[in-house]
This record gives structure tokens, sequence and C-alpha cells, in this order.
């Protein structure tokens, strides 16, 4: 299946859509995964593990890690864990993020891990806990998630 027939990606369960994106490695669809170079490495029902490498681009004002990259690579992997619990046609959006930061990550390509677990999914609304690991598997943060379940439509 092609990127450009967006219809037939449409009509994959959740599930599904994160496996192909795992297998495609699509670069030709501008998304955050893209802009941060995320991959996805585990794809299971219910359970995610992105990674990325750090780069001096994602420096804050004291040379380290900035936390919105540790909270997006988190709410990545929790909210695309949700979404390998829904059909297809159905989609989510998170409602609550909630990080603890546990220590600095370095800036010179240093794998950070993320994996998601899903704690619930229900038909209104889904929860998650994930946590992001260093190279030697040091917490960096952990984090949940309340995602709202929301189906297809223009109604949705």
């Amino acid at each position: 299946m092609s990127t450009t027939d967006l219809t037939a990606l449409a009509g994959l369960s959740g599930l599904d859509l994160m496996r192909w994106i795992q297998s495609e490695r699509p670069t030709d669809i501008p998304s955050i995964g893209r802009l941060l170079g995320m991959r996805f490495d585990e794809v299971d029902h219910g359970r995610i593990v992105v990674s990325l490498d750090t780069r001096p681009d994602f420096a804050n004002p004291l040379g380290t890690v900035h936390g919105g990259i540790a909270a997006t690579l988190l709410d990545s992997a929790m909210g695309c864990a949700v979404h390998t619990t829904l059909p297809a046609g159905v989609g989510y959006t998170t409602l609550e993020l909630k990080v603890n930061y546990i220590r600095a990550a370095r800036t010179e390509g240093q794998t950070l891990t993320a994996e998601g677990t899903v704690i619930h999914s229900g038909r209104r609304t889904a929860t998650a806990e994930g946590k992001v690991l260093d190279e030697q598997g040091k917490l960096i943060a952990h984090a949940t998630t309340t995602c709202l379940i929301v189906g297809a439509g223009p109604e949705a």
C-alpha cells in the first residue's frame, strides 16, 4: 500500500496502521515522528515502543535534552498504544498528559526509548502509562495519559 492511498490507510484498524508505519517507515507523510526521527520498534495490541536519537537541536538552554522531547516521545508512545486498541475509522485525542522528569538526557546522539502501555480502553476514554529510558536503561521520565475516543465523520 502506498502512502498516496490515504483512503486505504483510513480503512485500517489502529493496530494495522501502527504495524504499517513500523514496516514501511513512510518518509513522505509529514508527522512529529518524522520531524524528530522516531522509530516504531515494537507494535502490539495495547503496547508501543518508539525510539529516537538525540541531537543538538533538542537542547534546552542548559545544554541537555529539552523536556518537551521526552513529553512528545511519551505522548506519541502512549497515544499510539491507545490507537492499537481502536477499530478502523475511530481515533483519539489526548485529554491529559502528566509527565514526571527523573534525570536529564544528553544531546549527543543518545538513543531514548519510550514504551507506552494501555491501562484501560473504553467506549469514550482510554488511559495509558509510559516511560522513557536511556541507552543504559536509566529512567529519564515517566507519564500517564487520558485520551478521548472519537468516531469517524464530521460530527466527531
